[in-house]
């Protein structure tokens, strides 16, 4: 069967100042066609821009039916969606330490989304090693962020 692949990448340059801007790219393949996404923000964070890029991929799908494998070059995110979010949702949006998940809104959104495929995979894939639709998930990001900044 076939399958809808997606690459994104998030990135923030300044991330943790005061004055920053963040952007993220997504590429979604689907046979021999190719859609790209991006988009940038201020005052954000690179994780948020990680999890924006994957949001954003998923809410641009038309069919649930179609089974989606992410690539992604963002532990936080692939460890998040296939190891940390069910025991997130079993402690009430807390982390095995006690505190409460960064970022919860858009973890609670990533993964009502994801919930929503029928087949859904997260696979890790190594930044900036040359693959193809990584490398230009995080041109995307570089060009959404050149673009926040000349707002």
């Amino acid at each position: 069967m076939d399958e809808i692949i997606i690459y994104c990448d998030g990135g923030c340059r300044g991330n943790q100042s005061d004055h920053n801007v963040g952007g993220w790219g997504a590429i979604l393949k689907y046979g021999d066609h190719v859609k790209e996404l991006r988009g940038g923000m201020h005052n954000t964070t690179n994780n948020v821009m990680e999890l924006t890029a994957a949001i954003r991929a998923l809410e641009s799908l038309k069919s649930r039916q179609i089974p989606v494998a992410f690539y992604i070059d963002s532990a936080y995110v692939v460890n998040g969606m296939n190891s940390w979010i069910s025991g997130w949702i079993k402690k009430g949006w807390k982390t095995a330490g006690g505190k409460a998940v960064k970022n919860k809104e858009l973890w609670m959104r990533l993964n009502d989304l994801a919930q929503a495929q029928e087949k859904i995979t997260f696979n890790k894939v190594k930044g900036h090693h040359g693959v193809e639709y990584n490398e230009r998930a995080d041109q995307l990001a570089n060009l959404a962020m050149d673009e926040a900044e000349k707002d």
